[in-house]
């Protein structure tokens, strides 16, 4: 008996041992159709995005576990606390603002307009009307060109594909956030950015308003990845 009792002790020990050092889980919401930011290489989730996620996990000590979705499925997901965060460059809107709460900004970009080389009649916002524009589904550049007159949307859940569309002269043009924008110029032929550019809009963090714990662990982490280089380090890698 007094063997037994040996036994089970170590053994308890054991388990409250590997138990002390396995980390909660932090589950990341992301839509990988964004390069840079997110998107898939071989099967593994890659980008500034998802690097800078990792990064925030192992200073707040949580393992990060992506899930993949749809942009416009990202928020509700987070309502249904099927995530604990999104990380999708998202622009933290005051539409959005109103459902959850952002992290301090951790990236800044505009909306552009994506065009055939050939296309010199389009220079700005303005020349869009009466011109069929792709737009991601739930992107900043959807709600922007869906508020202007006169011009029509063709709505893509990913955007290489409107940039396939945009080649094979399907639509006009293309409106997406500058950095992705420029990634796909880089590597497509036959396409350019037009001369204007919208507004500047800011990317962040989306967290449950009832995890008010969990942004302020977050934002400390943002600040210390900036502080430590790893920040920097990032854009070199990526932009």
């Amino acid at each position: 008996m007094k063997k037994f009792s040996k036994i089970l002790v170590v053994f308890l020990m054991v388990v409250t041992s590997v138990l002390s050092f396995a980390k909660e889980k932090l589950y990341v919401g992301t839509n990988a159709e964004f390069p840079p930011f997110e998107y898939l290489e071989k099967g593994e989730f890659v980008g500034f995005d998802m690097d800078l996620i990792k990064a925030v996990g192992n200073k707040i000590g949580m393992e990060v576990v992506i899930k993949d979705m749809s942009f416009d499925g990202l928020i509700p997901a987070l309502e249904a606390n099927k995530v604990d965060i999104v990380i999708a460059g998202m622009t933290s809107s005051d539409e959005r603002k109103m459902a959850v709460n952002f992290s301090t900004p951790y990236y800044t970009a505009n909306q552009v307009i994506i065009l055939n080389e050939d296309n010199n009649n389009i220079k700005s916002f303005d020349d869009l009307q009466g011109k069929l524009v792709g737009v991601m589904l739930g992107f900043t550049g959807d709600v922007v060109v869906s508020e202007m007159s006169d011009v029509k949307t063709k709505k893509y859940n990913a955007s290489y594909a409107s940039i396939m569309e945009l080649q094979n002269k399907k639509i006009d043009a293309v409106v997406l956030d500058s950095e992705t924008a420029l990634n796909y110029i880089k590597n497509n032929k036959g396409i350019k950015l037009a001369e204007g550019k919208g507004e500047l809009e800011e990317y962040a963090i989306a967290i449950s308003k009832k995890n008010t714990e969990l942004l302020e662990k977050i934002n400390l982490a943002i600040k210390e990845l900036k502080e430590d280089g790893t920040y920097d380090t990032l854009l070199k890698k990526y932009m």
